[in-house]
This record gives structure tokens, sequence and C-alpha cells, in this order.
């Protein structure tokens, strides 16, 4: 193997979700188990779309932890750089589902998380730097150790390939919203691809509104800017385009995972070489597929269903 096709960076967990749609937790009589994490999830993604994939994560030393591998190994995702912390408990999400689109979410991380105890000192540097896509979080640069080991693989691969960040700023891993803004600006200089929603680029640069948050993004040295507008689709920006791919209809069930689907299914399009606008309409389709199931990485798509999923939007 000369290097993974996808290596992500960051979060991982174990998502607990109910049963029962509808009512809060305080209600809910059942639940079922399931991989979480969000740069875990855009491994899984990645994999199921026939990606060479690993992540670079911490776990508990507890049977949450054991199941993290079990999924992974079950995914196709390689899990030789999930490590243990001994003391810390892995963490669990859960969440309430309220479909269209009210999903609350309850994470239980504290006092803090494995996986922002991944150390600079234990990367594989090599395997960061030869990866086609590395692919890491805002989260990631929420708290240390994790802070500073997520810029020193980030400075390591020098904008090697596809280094894509994903905002994903979470407001409850955070001092601040302007902490969070001086940390992704530290970070910014060395990606090529910037994916987040409009609120996620209100922190990170500043700006809501689409079109200025994408030029603000390319003013700090990305590549490609990827803006997520809720209803009104994604828009797309680099330097040979600019477009905005409209959403794929779906009934939702589960919102929680389709961002994760999409960042898979980006990954899988910028490999492939394929336009933006190809990119996007089959990220698009993706993250409307899962948004369609309950679980996240267990419901991430292959080609011949995301490719199902276009053929119902054409």
């Amino acid at each position: 193997m000369t290097g993974f096709e996808v290596l992500t960076m960051g979060r991982v967990g174990v998502d607990v979700y109910p049963e029962q749609i509808g009512v809060g937790l305080d209600e809910v009589t059942s639940f079922a188990k399931f991989l979480g994490g969000s740069p875990t999830n855009v491994a899984v993604a990645a994999s199921r779309l026939g990606r060479r994939a690993a992540v670079i994560t911490r776990t508990g030393e507890d049977p949450f932890g054991r199941f993290v591998h079990r999924a992974l190994d079950g995914f196709g995702v390689d899990d030789r750089f999930v490590t243990a912390v001994a003391g810390l408990q892995t963490p669990v999400t859960f969440c309430e589902i309220f479909p269209p689109d009210d999903f609350p979410l309850y994470f239980y991380r504290l006092p803090t998380a494995p996986d922002l105890q991944i150390r600079a000192d234990e990367l594989d540097l090599d395997a960061v730097r030869a990866a086609d896509v590395f692919w890491v979080t805002g989260t990631g640069l929420a708290e240390e150790p994790s802070r500073e080991a997520t810029l020193a693989a980030l400075e390591a691969r020098g904008r090697r390939g596809v280094t894509v960040l994903d905002l994903d700023y979470r407001s409850m891993f955070w001092s601040s919203a302007a902490e969070a803004t001086a940390q992704v600006a530290r970070a910014l200089p060395y990606v090529t691809v910037a994916v987040g929603n409009r609120e996620e680029c209100q922190v990170a640069v500043g700006e809501s509104d689409p079109e200025s948050a994408a030029k603000a993004l390319r003013d700090a040295g990305v590549d490609l800017a990827v803006v997520k507008q809720g209803p009104a689709g994604v828009l797309g920006s680099d330097r040979r385009e600019h477009v905005v791919v409209p959403p794929v209809a779906v009934d939702v069930v589960n919102g929680l995972g389709a961002g994760d689907a999409f960042g898979g299914a980006l990954c899988h399009g910028l490999l492939a070489g394929w336009d933006l606008r190809r990119t996007l309409e089959f990220a698009n389709a993706a993250g409307a597929y899962v948004a369609g199931q309950l679980a996240c990485a267990d419901a991430m798509p292959d080609v011949d269903q995301v490719t199902t999923m276009l053929g119902r939007a054409a």
C-alpha cells in the first residue's frame, strides 16, 4: 500500500439513537447503537464508495472502544491509527428525532474525550503526507493536545493532494465563537478545501451569506469552498467554476448523518476528477439517501444507491 485514498482525523464515539421517532428521550423506551463521530463517518462513507479509507482517532479502554474497532473493521475502514486512552471512556451521543428538521444532540464527552487526546508526537506523518485526501474538522482544534496535533498534521502535509477542513462548529465544544474563529484561521492556510454551512462560515470567516462566505474562504487561501445552504442547496466555488446545486428531495427520517455522507461522496468525486457540478450533485444525493434513514454510519450508501437517488432526482 502506497497510501490511503481517504484519511480522516478527529471525533469518534457511539451514537445511541431512539427507535421511537417524534418523542423526547424521557419517553423513549428502546435505543439502537451505531458507530458515530463526523470524521469517522466520513471515512465509512468513503469506504462504502470503494475508497481505501482510514481514521486517526482515540477511544476509551472499554466495551464501546472495542465496538468502535469491530465496527470499523466491518465497514472496511482501517483502524491501525485508532488507539486507546487509559482512564477515559469512549463518548456516547444521544439524539432526539423530530423530522424533518429537529434533531437535538446530547454529547457525553466530559471531562474530555479520548479523541481530543490525539498527540502530535504519536502521529504517523508519513501516512498523513501520503493520503490522497486528508480530512480534519474544526472540532479537532477545540482543545489541546488535539489542536496541536491537527495543526502539526496539516503543516507536515503542506497542502499535498486534497486537504479538507470540515468547519464543523459545535458551540458546546468551545469556550466562545471568537476562540473558534481564531483557531480556524490558523488552519485555513494549510487546507485546499473548506466545507461548512452558513453558521459555520460565519464563525470561520465572519460571513454567512453563501457568496460572501465562499469568497472569504477563497481569500484565506482555500482552493475550493463548499457552502451548504440547506433548502437552497450547496454552493461550490473554485478557480474554474462557481456552481449552486439544488438539494435532492427525500422524506427525512434523521438528518444527522447527511453531512458525513456528503463528505465521503465529496472525497469520492474529487478523487475521481469529476467537475464541480457532478461532484456536488453526487454528494447531495449521498446526503439525501442517509437523511432518509435512521442510522448514520450504517446507512452510508454505495455507488449504486447514490446513482439511484440521482436518477430519482432527475
